[in-house]
């Protein structure tokens, strides 16, 4: 690893150790351990993107657009413009090329999802962390019908390596039954 990713991560690190609930850090950590479990010998940009997911993301939170699908991805997009700005200064921090951030910046945008290696990459492994460590939490609070479409909207977001992926992580009885439904 090179002395500027790991001074990248670091500063990642500590701006989301500011979440006041907690999650930003261990998210990041997360996203890292994924990437790294799924394609190892990612480049650095892609490493910086995983990292930076949701780097601040509390600083916007969802409530403050209203309710709705269009302000819904709205306040999305609104967060992949913030997420790739606020890495860029990192990466301008530690030493990266123009040309290193804006491909980074790109990848946080989730431009070109399905031409892009990287991109999809990045997609896979947000459905990877999703499933291995917020799904079970969140399917508790929501009837099947309800699981079973977001799972297939996930499925649908996958590559086919990211699905295989997907079926390799231990999740508990309600939800193999669900994602597999989602799945047919």
């Amino acid at each position: 690893m090179s002395d500027r990713l790991i001074r990248a991560y670091a500063l990642i690190d500590a701006a989301n150790a500011a979440d006041p609930a907690g999650h930003a850090e261990a998210y990041g950590r997360r996203m890292t351990e994924t990437l790294e479990g799924f394609r190892p010998h990612s480049p650095e940009t892609l490493k910086l993107a995983a990292r930076a997911q949701h780097i601040e993301r509390w600083t916007v939170p969802r409530d403050s657009y209203p309710e709705g699908r269009i302000a819904y991805l709205t306040w999305r997009k609104d967060l992949q413009k913030l997420h790739a700005r606020r890495t860029g200064e990192i990466m301008t921090q530690c030493g990266y090329s123009d040309e290193e951030i804006a491909r980074t910046g790109s990848l946080l945008r989730k431009e070109r999802l399905k031409q892009d290696a990287d991109a999809q990459t990045l997609e896979d492994v947000i459905c990877l962390v999703f499933l291995a460590h917020e799904a079970e939490p969140f399917i508790a609070k929501h009837d099947d019908d309800k699981v079973r479409d977001i799972l297939a909207k996930t499925a649908k977001k996958m590559s086919p390596a990211g699905l295989a992926a997907a079926s390799r992580v231990a999740m508990g009885e309600r939800l193999t039954r669900l994602m597999g439904e989602a799945l047919r």
